[in-house]
């Protein structure tokens, strides 16, 4: 068992809302690893952080997605840092993998780049370009395919990726 999409990319880009469009479009389920998370550890992520540091916050999120990828066939997005891990990486290898991409103007109109975000919450703006300059080419890395959302709805986000893909709905 594998997923059918896997969904990459930064906090705020869309992952959620476009992986249950996907799901709904593909007749698949959904599901998130930060959701996982948070109902396992019951706390939210940014706690995690806060009370235990992000080392040990990626060590749950590894396990976390090496456990989504091997029980889940349908549609699944990863946290905005899953792709850090080198064994995560090798994972999604030959997997389905959309990198939902957004610019940095994108990223401040969308989630308003706060400190809810336990690694934005200081200088939001500079800190968003930091991650992305340190992950982008991880995202890509990973990607079979590369989704712009900038300045598009959910829909054509989704209506995007599965031209990408090749896939046809249920």
């Amino acid at each position: 068992m594998s997923p059918l999409i896997v969904l990459v990319g930064p906090m705020g880009v869309g992952k959620s809302t476009v992986g249950q469009l996907l799901a709904e479009r593909l007749g698949t389920g959904y599901r998130d690893t930060d959701d996982d998370i948070v109902a396992a550890q019951g706390r939210t992520i940014a706690e995690i952080f806060v009370e235990e540091g992000e080392p040990a916050f990626r060590a749950i999120e590894k396990q976390a997605v090496r456990e989504a990828l091997a029980g889940h066939d349908g549609v699944l997005a990863l946290g905005g840092g899953a792709v850090l891990d080198p064994e995560t990486r090798a994972l999604l290898a030959g997997q389905r993998v959309v990198y939902l991409s957004m610019d940095v103007d994108e990223a401040v109109k969308r989630t308003g780049l706060n400190a809810a975000r336990p690694l934005l919450a200081i200088n939001p703006r500079k800190q968003w370009r930091e991650l992305m300059e340190a992950r982008r080419h991880l995202y890509e890395e990973v990607a079979t395919a590369v989704v712009s959302t900038d300045g598009r709805t959910p829909e054509e986000v989704t209506e995007a990726a599965l031209d990408a893909l090749e896939l046809k709905e249920a």
